[in-house]
């Protein structure tokens, strides 16, 4: 049907985009079994000429790009952007880091990480929190505990968990913590429209072979190392990074004239100049 439609024919789909709103492995299932889960939508010829928006790319595509999981909070203005940010600058951060999250049973390498995580969590009992979402009655589901968690934290580890990335990166963004990666993929690799390329000054990365190697407090000795003037600029840029990763309401008013761009604003503009690019090289030709 859409290959019929008028407005296709002009680029073939390339000034086309597609918002998805699951990660894009979902839509990269290569069967005809039609009981099994998730389609091939991005496997299809036609689908190779779109843009998509999804939550989480593949590492390997050209035309898809990832864009914030929604959060709890979708302010209604500039100002109230502006006071959350004022609000989370102020917070009383008495957890050097913490773990919200349930364990991955799964042998494979996004387990593995996740098990490891959660034991030196443990070990760290005085320093590090754990909020055990595998428990109903802990309430993961209840933003206000899990925000409370966040915003009383330095750090917040974001190890991967079905797949590489995680809602949890963007809520505790939010909230004011420094998210701490143990893969490139789970957002350095996927937010390339969101987050800044210097990440070393909003983030830790901890690479896998030193979590295995390193002992049970591995995680513990490399967040301690770093500088206490560095972890507040860290925080600094963390919180500077909330407008562009939250999604404000789209009646949103604005009563000075100042706007400040939220994660749907990105989006759009990295998309469009995507197309018109794209449009600009045809007609060279």
């Amino acid at each position: 049907w859409l290959k019929k439609q008028p407005q296709w024919e002009g680029m073939s789909g390339k000034d086309h985009f597609l918002v998805t709103g699951r990660i894009s492995q979902d839509f990269r299932r290569n069967t005809d079994n039609k009981s099994g889960w998730g389609t091939n939508l991005m496997l299809l010829p036609e689908s190779e000429n779109l843009s998509f928006l999804t939550i989480e790319r593949s590492p390997t595509s050209h035309n898809e790009f990832a864009i914030p999981y929604p959060t709890y909070f979708h302010p209604t203005s500039t100002s109230e952007i502006l006071r959350w940010q004022d609000k989370i600058k102020l917070t009383n951060r008495t957890i050097l880091f913490s773990f919200a999250g349930a364990e991955r049973p799964s042998r494979n390498q996004n387990g593995l990480v996740r098990t490891r995580v959660i034991q030196q969590c443990k070990t760290s009992s005085k320093t590090c929190r754990f909020l055990d979402c595998g428990v109903k009655a802990n309430g993961c589901d209840d933003p206000i505990s899990l925000m409370k968690l966040f915003e009383s934290s330095v750090f917040c580890l974001q190890p991967p968990g079905d797949s590489l990335t995680r809602r949890s990166v963007f809520d505790s963004i939010l909230a004011g913590c420094i998210p701490v990666f143990f893969n490139q993929g789970s957002a350095y690799k996927q937010y390339v429209w969101h987050i800044p390329k210097n990440s070393d000054e909003y983030s830790v990365y901890i690479p896998v072979k030193e979590l295995k190697t390193g002992g049970k407090n591995k995680i513990e000795e490399i967040l301690r190392r770093i500088p206490n003037e560095k972890v507040v600029g860290m925080r600094e840029n963390v919180i500077r990074l909330v407008p562009k990763i939250v999604y404000t309401k789209p009646n949103r008013k604005e009563q000075n004239g100042e706007t400040l761009e939220d994660a749907f604003d990105v989006a759009v503009k990295g998309v469009v100049k995507r197309i018109e690019g794209i449009r600009r090289n045809i007609y060279k030709t």
